[in-house]
This record gives structure tokens, C-alpha cells and sequence, in this order.
């Protein structure tokens, strides 16, 4: 979709086109509507990271908590579907994905949401070793890399869908 009709939606019809760039939280379209006219599609990209960046806490902890589990047996919104078959999560072994739903359970114990990493371009083992890592750290550095890793995740839905 190009800028220009971008621009000319309707507040409503932005968000039916937007709303579910963040996953499962069109009010993040409905403030970045808002703030439009976008001049770029990096303006774009910009005013919906400034909103989540600008949301109280407790809104973004609730956006954070929307993620499903990577690998997980949920039903997936179709761009995490997509984005989760790109990294090779829907073709793991027995052994990976007793893995990654022990990690994922470990995870949401100890943090309180589930693990969040932008993984297009990733593999399952880059993925897998993100999450290691991220596992031992602590509660607040955890939920600033979390909202950095949605921010990373509206970035390429929004590159996904609007023309450069």
C-alpha cells in the first residue's frame, strides 16, 4: 500500500488495514492514525514504535503479554504464523520443541510473559540461543529487550505491507 492512500484513510479504516501490527492491540494503530501524515514509510514505522515507546506501562507489559510462545500449540495470528514458519519453527524435531516448551514454560515463570524475539531472517538456532541467554537475565532488562523486540517486529510488518 502506497503513502498517499495510507494518508487518506479514515481513522477507522486505518485501523481495520493497521490494527493488528501490534499483535493483538489495534489501539496502537488508533493513536499512531493520529499521527499521521506520514512524509515515509520510516515515519510510519516511527510514529507506531513512539506510541508503544509513549504507552504506560501497564499497556505495554498487556501488549507483551498478547505474544504467543514461539513454537508454541496456539492458534497464531497470521503474521506471527508467517513469521515463525520463516525461522523454521513449524518443522522442529521432537527434541526442539520439548526444548523450546520447556524454555517458553522456564521463561514465563520466571519473567511473568512470554519470550519475545523478532525472528525474521533467524534460524531455530539462533533462536534457541537467544533464549538461553535472555533466560538468566533480570526482570527489567528482560521487558525493555521484550519491547525492543516488538518495536523490531512493527518494523518489518509495517515494511511488509507498505510500499518503500
Amino acid at each position: 500500500m502506497n503513502l498517499d492512500a495510507i494518508n487518506a484513510l479514515t481513522p477507522a479504516a486505518f485501523v481495520r488495514t493497521f490494527g493488528d501490527i501490534a499483535e493483538h492491540s489495534p489501539w496502537v494503530a488508533e493513536a499512531a492514525a493520529a499521527l499521521r501524515s506520514y512524509a515515509s514509510r520510516a515515519a510510519m514505522v516511527d510514529a507506531f514504535q513512539t506510541v508503544l515507546a509513549q504507552a504506560p506501562r501497564a499497556q505495554q507489559e498487556a501488549l507483551i503479554r498478547l505474544h504467543p510462545d514461539l513454537a508454541g500449540k496456539a492458534t497464531l495470528a497470521p503474521d506471527s504464523r508467517m513469521e515463525q514458519a520463516g525461522a523454521g519453527l513449524n518443522t522442529l524435531t521432537a527434541e526442539e520443541m520439548t526444548r523450546f516448551t520447556d524454555l517458553n514454560t522456564r521463561y514465563k515463570e520466571r519473567f511473568g510473559f512470554p519470550f519475545i524475539l523478532a525472528v525474521k531472517g533467524a534460524t531455530k538456532h539462533q533462536i534457541l540461543d537467544a533464549f538461553s541467554n535472555r533466560i538468566h537475565g533480570g526482570r527489567e532488562e528482560e521487558f525493555l529487550t521484550a519491547l525492543a523486540q516488538v518495536m523490531r517486529i512493527i518494523r518489518f510488518r509495517l515494511e511488509e505491507r507498505v510500499d518503500g
